[in-house]
């Protein structure tokens, strides 16, 4: 066989496994949906004296779905989902179906779209093994980040990576905040066959979700940066600790970012139905 007849074949492959990722990566928003809506409700009822809890993160709120009696195969729904989006998300960070360019905005934004889906893995692994064996966990992600921030500390120069992190953190977050003002939707969601009322609706939960959600992880960013100048890991902390931190602003104020977290999982349905997904 020639080369030109195995490009062939591997183009036909492509466009014969494309049709599957972006089938998977749908799922895999609808994965993260669940999960933002349930950390969400679960911190905007107990702020309210329903029950709930006021800090959790993804693998808190997979512990919560497992209580449940239908627990165990949505988490397996979810894991094949979350591997899914996981896969897209390489795919776009290393074949750039976006057209970001060479840029230097462009490749930071091909390296974190890679980065998240190495991340949305690790989920994967966890609803997983969830889902097959595993009872669920204390700590989660603050535990994981305490650790890996001691461990930071202890390495020579490591404080000054910890700054890094902590100033990406920070970062990403203000990032989100400014996407979520600019709303820059109609580029990645393709609502044009909308009502302009629907229309508008979509767009104003969605920028909501994206702001909360800013606000949490630039917080995570400000524990960190807190962990580096005390130099103490104890201040470090995930998704769960920025919500206990951020509850110190006062009652309505969490429960308006506890309302934007479950906006932001509104915000990811609306992802697995109208996102444009490109993985040829």
């Amino acid at each position: 066989m020639n080369v030109s007849s195995l490009s062939a074949a591997g183009h036909a492959t492509s466009e014969k496994v494309a049709p599957w990722i972006e089938g998977l990566a749908r799922v895999g928003f609808a994965a993260k949906g669940v999960l933002y809506l349930t950390i969400g409700a679960l911190a905007a009822s107990a702020a309210l004296g329903f029950g709930g809890k006021t800090a959790t993160d993804s693998r808190g709120a997979m512990s919560e779905l497992l209580e449940k009696a239908y627990g165990r195969p949505l988490l397996a729904v979810i894991a094949i989902g979350l591997v899914g989006y996981a896969v897209w998300r390489v795919i776009d960070g290393i074949k750039d179906p976006e057209r970001r360019g060479k840029s230097a905005k462009g490749i930071a934004l091909r390296i974190g779209s890679v980065l998240r889906g190495l991340i949305h893995l690790g989920l994967a692994y966890t609803a997983g093994s969830l889902a097959l064996w595993q009872q669920s966990e204390s700590g989660g992600q603050g535990k994981e980040a305490r650790h890996w921030t001691a461990r930071a500390l202890e390495t020579p120069g490591g404080v000054y990576v910890l700054w890094a992190v902590a100033g990406a953190f920070f970062g990403y977050g203000l990032y989100q905040v400014y996407k979520a003002v600019k709303s820059k939707l109609n580029k990645q969601l393709e609502l044009g066959r909308l009502a302009q009322g629907t229309r508008r609706v979509v767009v104003g939960v969605s920028r909501f979700g994206i702001a909360a959600r800013g606000i949490v992880f630039g917080t995570i960013g400000v524990l960190l940066a807190r962990a580096a100048n005390r130099e103490d890991a104890r201040e470090a902390g995930g998704l769960s600790d920025s919500m206990k931190e951020l509850l110190t602003l006062g009652k309505w104020p969490f429960i308006a970012i506890a309302l934007g977290l479950a906006a932001y999982g509104v915000y990811q349905f609306i992802n697995a139905r109208y996102r444009r997904i490109d993985c040829t």
